[in-house]
């Protein structure tokens, strides 16, 4: 196989028109709707992926850590995803209640960068989701213990074997007493629009805690 020539690889972006910030004259949440919903009818796979950034404190002092999770509602207040609370990323919120979210879509030269503090999110909201979850989906949130080392795939399959004959004649499968929501509410909001000789535009959202913009910057790329 040719050894790939990863410093020469590159894309030329543009085509639609420039971003401005008249875009995001009502906020941030109708452009990236919108921004999600041209993901999606793209034929993007999951377009509601987003790299999820926590930060673990260590012995060493704090680490970044990173790891894509799907996001599953949006609104003005900002986004939520789900999780076990006792996962790494559980812990590390636990300990430290900020993040940071990122959804990067490369073939429509989309990206959206929020970052804000994180606050578990109502029972009630963690309920409604979960209702709506496909069974096996289910029950691989009570089979899995997230994080944690195991010594095989077949013993992974085994705790999930076990979890489905333990709910095998209940329909409502409860959720599980340590998982739940995160909502990420964002204190900063930048959108980026890829264009030709990497003069990308960027656009950044400062918001209050009532989630009020406080100013609207562009930067340079």
């Amino acid at each position: 196989m040719r050894e790939l020539d990863i410093a020469a690889m590159r894309a030329e972006y543009g085509g639609e028109p420039d971003m401005s910030e008249s875009w995001l004259t009502d906020g941030w949440e109708p452009l990236l709707r919108r921004w999600l919903a041209e993901a999606a009818t793209s034929g993007i796979a999951e377009p509601n992926a987003m790299v999820l950034a926590t930060v673990d404190r260590t012995d060493d002092g704090p680490r970044p850590v990173s790891r894509t999770v799907l996001c599953k509602d949006l609104s003005s207040a900002g986004v939520i995803f789900y999780t076990h609370y006792d996962s790494a990323k559980g812990r590390q919120l636990a300990d430290i209640p900020y993040a940071s979210a990122t959804f990067v879509w490369p073939a429509l030269a989309h990206q959206v960068h929020l970052r804000g503090p994180v606050h578990a999110a109502d029972d009630d909201v963690t309920a409604a989701y979960w209702r709506s979850r496909p069974r096996n989906s289910r029950l691989g949130a009570w089979a899995s213990e997230q994080s944690r080392p195991i010594g095989s795939r077949a013993e992974l399959d085994r705790l999930l074997s076990e979890a489905a004959a333990r709910f095998e004649d209940v329909d409502d499968i409860p959720v599980p007493p340590r998982w739940g929501g995160y909502l990420l509410r964002p204190e900063m909001v930048e959108f980026w629009q890829g264009r030709r000789s990497r003069l990308h535009n960027r656009i950044r959202m400062r918001l209050d805690d009532s989630g009020a913009t406080v100013a609207v910057e562009r930067l340079q790329p």
